[in-house]
């Protein structure tokens, strides 16, 4: 659990406030969640065409440099939730977005980094040692640090009705993650591509930090509140599905669940980040044009609203692996739509349905499995290491789908393992229940 430390209720008491403050965590968690997408694949995806044409990197190259800063970024992801469980959630948000922001600066130097490297680190090795050193810190203080602590500290505030709070977020989260390539997009064309990340580190480094440390709260029980707040608690005395195990990691990894749920939103991520990433070549190989491609994000998001409004209240009143069949079933879709997408226009809207389908429940999973199976006292733990395999998963999806398209001209072979794959989890998903089930039983 986190040290309770004098700062824990600085600069006002959340139980003073007139509402239930769990709501404005809820707010303030998902603006660090969207904070984070500089760092996030879509985030990256837009800048990406810049960057080979700037440093004259090829795509697998890029994509490699990609792969392996990630690694290295997933790596340290267990440890960052293990220090989240010690210190709380202000310390490491605050150091995980002004870290962001500066990465950011490097990332819009690179050509002038570039141009001061000795000669022995000229062309591939300089350009690689750049790009890696950038994703690496990149990736892991937006996508890992920064989305890890602030759900986290959301799903802390609330317990019976989880899966309806953290709805909002998702719905929120969705539409601006979808909706950030066009922002992103928006920019480089006013500022260009330098200009835009400069404008995004001022963002990150300089206003966030200032609402984490004044608003940003951990555990309800330091301010003397209860998850869910009062009115919860007076209108339903019992959880459908109450924690009677704290898990530990040791114990969790050994948990059959664990490994379905958490190599499916690891797979997802490797399908999705391979496919924004390369969004735009993937729709030119299909003789669609670099608008279209982009295009396609709003739709989806569209759909993954309304499925995260369908189903973040449901999960509280559902077994969770229900839910796990509905995406695996959304993901194939996609997969299909991405294989057979120049075989007709109708393939388009195919895809989107499906990732519709795979983002709207996505974001449920990671707000909702981990403290119903396994509690909250090691949540930091426990979910830093989901995330490492999220993040593992993100990292290799780029470069295998660039491969695709180095061998045979089309990204097929990758589409066929994605959907491989999602099959085998769909499948193992019929025995992914609850592991609190056995001892409510005793």
């Amino acid at each position: 659990m986190s040290n309770k430390t004098p700062f824990a209720n600085w600069p006002f008491h959340p139980a003073k406030t007139p509402f239930y403050y769990g709501w404005a965590i809820i707010v303030l968690g998902t603006l660090g969640i969207c904070m984070s997408i500089p760092g996030q694949t879509m985030g990256v995806s837009t800048f990406t065409d810049s960057l080979i044409e700037a440093l004259g990197m090829s795509r697998s190259e890029l994509g490699f440099a990609y792969m392996c800063g990630t690694i290295t970024s997933a790596s340290a992801l267990t440890w960052v939730g293990i220090k989240y469980d010690q210190h709380g959630v202000r310390p490491i948000a605050i150091l995980a977005s002004i870290g962001m922001a500066l990465t950011l600066i490097f990332l819009s130097q690179t050509e002038l980094i570039q141009s001061y490297l000795p000669g022995f680190l000229e062309g591939r090795v300089g350009n690689f040692l750049i790009m890696y050193v950038g994703f690496a810190s990149l990736r892991f203080t937006g996508q890992g640090a920064l989305t890890l602590v602030s759900r986290n500290m959301m799903m802390k505030w609330f317990e019976k009705r989880r899966g309806f709070a953290m709805g909002f977020s998702n719905v929120v989260t969705s539409l601006t993650f979808s909706s950030a390539p066009v922002f992103f997009e928006m920019l480089i064309m006013d500022y260009g591509w330098k200009d835009a990340w400069m404008i995004l580190s001022v963002i990150a480094g300089l206003g966030f930090p200032l609402i984490v440390l004044f608003l940003f709260r951990d555990d309800p029980e330091k301010s003397g509140l209860r998850p869910d707040g009062n009115y919860i608690e007076k209108k339903s005395k019992t959880s459908r599905f109450p924690v009677v195990k704290q898990y530990n990691l040791h114990e969790t990894m050994s948990s059959f669940p664990f490994w379905v749920f958490a190599m499916m939103l690891a797979m997802q991520a490797f399908y999705w980040t391979g496919f924004t990433f390369n969004v735009v070549s993937l729709f030119e190989t299909a003789d669609y044009s670099r608008s279209t491609a982009v295009s396609i994000f709003v739709p989806s998001s569209v759909i993954a609203v309304l499925v995260t409004l369908s189903v973040s209240s449901l999960s509280d009143f559902i077994k969770l692996k229900y839910l796990l069949y509905v995406s695996g079933v959304g993901s194939l879709i996609a997969t299909i739509g991405m294989i057979y997408l120049d075989n007709s226009p109708w393939m388009i809207y195919v895809m989107i349905s499906g990732n519709g389908i795979l983002l709207g429940l996505y974001g449920v999973f990671l707000s909702v499995v981990w403290p119903r199976f396994y509690g909250t006292e090691y949540l930091g733990a426990i979910s830093g290491r989901a995330m490492t395999l999220v993040v593992l998963g993100s990292s290799v999806g780029p470069i295998i789908f660039s491969e695709s398209l180095s061998r045979n001209g089309n990204y097929d072979a990758a589409g066929w393992l994605c959907f491989a794959i999602f099959l085998l989890l769909t499948i193992a998903g019929f025995w992914a229940d609850n592991p609190q089930e056995r001892f409510r039983t005793k």
